[in-house]
């Protein structure tokens, strides 16, 4: 029996555990930097299957780092996400619904990192089990990196070292747009995104508008600084309004606000103390990611002076575009064509009808759009993908795995999840079937046996090996080779979304 055979026959075998443990993550949903029971689940997990896994790598609480070795050999990166969205909870059902105990705006799998992670993880497995049945030589490192939401983890691990020494990186995800579905990026990566807080702070409101000599305030009605909710508010309207300025003259590109946290005085008449409001710049390049943020620094400085308040600067993410390998793209596109797109059974498109019929849509005979069961060459989706970028775009879309493409030669792929025919729909819909067995178990099923042959290509094929690191090294002195550019610790202290525990149990932070 070959080693890919044998890595197929681990996960056929394994079916039913990575189908209960993509349900476990996924009803966990922990959004970013609150992860904690899923990382818990992770390394539990892989130091039973005899990994040696760090903990709160990089100084991450719910990051990791795991890795085994079967005598020396190159060593292959993987990876899991496990970070959910807040305001998307929705049960594993074909109809509308909070997971149990929960309201609408507790976290929820969107993409589904759920998936994402077991399928990596199944692929983990899958090709330790084939090296030791094999005796095939190297290693294998895996990386539990949260709040990939915010490009939070990969930046940091990055600059910690985590990714060096790698003789490749595969990163799989599932499918989110059209063309990127069964198929390999080749030449447009994903751009640059940079994210930050700024913090308005107004511990003097005393100051603001006052003479000298003047008494202590004694009416509501007296003059006093506007604070740091009125500084937030204007901070919010002067940032869009400067995408208005910025967004014609450059095509692919977006700026999302998030107001996050708390420092107000409930509704008395007092100034806010604080208030948080989080960016994040999703670009082509980093020139235009330094243009965005300068403007908005510049916005930040004056709006707190004019509110009576002093603003703080806090890092999220500073993240590099994507360095492309064609020749890993091809090596993966080979697995992927051998391995082929994932196939739902008639109990699966059940199941998605019922989720049309809950949308008020008509149940089709194929439910799916027809990309989910096909492949596509990735010169052809590249081709496709072109069509509406600017010729003088080289990247598009936002993820944070670009930071690792310029550690080992990388290759970044997608699997189908099950998309509906006849939308619009509303979001509960994708994330249901993203959480329902049935339904998302295919995906998880064909990344993780794509992710393990293509990781047995690489221990085993030395030719293809140093074709990978010589076009890596080529295009990463093309490119400049930009070094990590995370120079901020963890942004672990700020009011991020997460469950609490209270005397009415466990919970969402807002009350449903």
């Amino acid at each position: 029996m070959s080693a890919p055979i044998t890595s197929d026959t681990w996960i056929e075998t394994h079916k039913q555990d990575l189908s209960d443990w993509t349900a476990t993550i996924f009803d966990y949903a922990e959004p970013a930097w609150r992860e904690y029971r899923s990382a818990e689940w992770y390394v539990e997990r892989l130091r039973s299957e005899g990994f040696t896994v760090e903990k709160g790598s990089a100084g991450m609480p719910t990051a990791f780092c795991a890795e085994w070795h079967n005598g020396d050999g190159p060593v292959v990166g993987m990876y899991a996400e496990y970070d959910a969205v807040p305001a998307n909870c929705q049960a594993a059902a074909p109809a509308r619904g909070p997971r149990d105990g929960l309201g609408y705006l507790a976290a929820g799998h969107t993409d589904p990192h759920s998936g994402l992670g077991i399928g990596a993880l199944g692929g983990l497995l899958a090709t330790k089990s084939a090296m030791e049945q094999h005796d095939i030589k190297g290693g294998l490192r895996f990386t539990g990196e949260p709040a990939e939401k915010v490009r939070g983890s990969k930046p940091i691990h990055a600059a910690a070292g985590y990714y060096d020494g790698l003789a490749a990186m595969l990163s799989f995800h599932p499918f989110y747009m059209l063309p990127l579905c069964n198929t390999v990026r080749w030449d447009t990566q994903c751009g640059a995104a940079y994210s930050m807080i700024y913090r308005f702070i107004c511990d003097t409101p005393e100051t603001w508008g006052a003479q000298d000599g003047a008494p202590i305030p004694q009416s509501h009605s007296d003059i006093r600084a506007p604070g740091a909710n009125e500084a937030m508010v204007a901070m919010y309207q002067a940032g869009r309004t400067l995408r208005d300025s910025i967004l014609p003259h450059r095509g692919g590109w977006s700026v999302s606000e998030a107001i996050l946290g708390a420092g107000q005085a409930t509704a008395d008449n007092l100034p806010a103390l604080q208030a948080d409001l989080q960016y994040m710049i999703r670009v082509p390049d980093l020139a235009l990611a330094e243009q965005v943020s300068t403007a908005l620094d510049r916005t930040a400085d004056h709006i707190a002076q004019m509110h009576g308040c002093r603003v703080e600067k806090h890092w999220v993410s500073k993240s590099r575009p994507g360095l492309i390998n064609h020749t890993m793209a091809d090596l993966v596109w080979s697995e992927l064509q051998e391995v082929g797109a994932p196939v739902w059974d008639d109990a699966a498109l059940d199941v998605a009808r019922e989720v049309q019929r809950a949308c008020g849509k008509d149940a089709s005979n194929a439910p799916l759009i027809p990309e989910c069961t096909q492949l596509i060459a990735p010169q052809e989706a590249e081709a496709v993908l072109r069509q509406s970028l600017p010729p003088e775009q080289r990247n598009s879309t936002s993820d944070d795995y670009t930071d690792m493409s310029w550690h080992a030669p990388l290759a970044r792929f997608y699997i189908a999840r099950p998309a509906l025919q006849g939308g619009p729909y509303p979001a509960w819909a994708m994330n249901a079937l993203g959480g329902i067995p049935a339904t998302i178990d295919p995906m998880v099923q064909t990344a993780a046996k794509v992710l393990a042959r293509s990781t047995l290509r690489v221990l085993t094929d030395a030719d293809a090996r140093a074709a990978a690191w010589a076009e890596f090294k080529q295009r990463s002195a093309q490119e400049g080779q930009i070094p990590p550019l995370c120079d901020y610790a963890p942004p672990l202290d700020f009011a991020w979304p997460e469950y609490v525990e209270t005397p009415r149990g466990r919970g969402w932070h807002l009350p449903g």
